[in-house]
């Protein structure tokens, strides 16, 4: 069964593994405390999954471009977007106005989503996290499709 992960960059990362079905198997956050340890978990990461066959990057710098060349090396798609792209799909302009705002907004709709694609239950859930699995919803159930705005989303 091919999966898709998700990946929110940073030092400290979200990601959320889904399956072809646009099921959330599972989703977590770590933080690495520099880059050279995340450099050194990508391969790990990666290895360990290994229906992968795409991965979404949210987020730049070096360390998409890390994480790129591990994806090109191993033979697995990658696209790189900005929160901009997956948040017009899944939120009202009003609901991300502010950095506080967006993380309380991706808080609750991820516990949304993780009911709606039967995913593990959060005993604690953090912002990267949640954006995490809500690149991977996006990714699993709305690219693509031009008509899938807030309204239109069946939570």
């Amino acid at each position: 069964m091919n999966c898709l992960l998700a990946v929110d960059l940073g030092v400290r990362t979200g990601f959320a593994l889904y399956n072809s079905e646009g099921q959330l198997l599972w989703y977590r956050s770590r933080n690495y405390g520099n880059k050279q340890r995340l450099r050194g978990d990508i391969q790990n990461m990666l290895s360990q999954i290994p229906s992968l066959t795409q991965v979404i990057l949210e987020g730049g710098g070096d360390i998409a471009r890390i994480w790129m060349k591990e994806c090109q090396r191993r033979g697995i798609g990658f696209r790189q977007i900005y929160a901009e792209e997956w948040r017009q799909d899944l939120f009202n302009p009003k609901e991300v106005r502010t950095g506080e705002q967006s993380k309380q907004s991706a808080l609750n709709l991820a516990r949304t989503v993780i009911s709606k694609c039967n995913g593990p239950k959060p005993t604690s859930l953090v912002d990267d996290a949640a954006e995490a699995i809500l690149i991977g919803y996006w990714g699993t159930h709305l690219r693509g499709s031009n008509d899938l705005r807030t309204r239109n989303v069946d939570f």
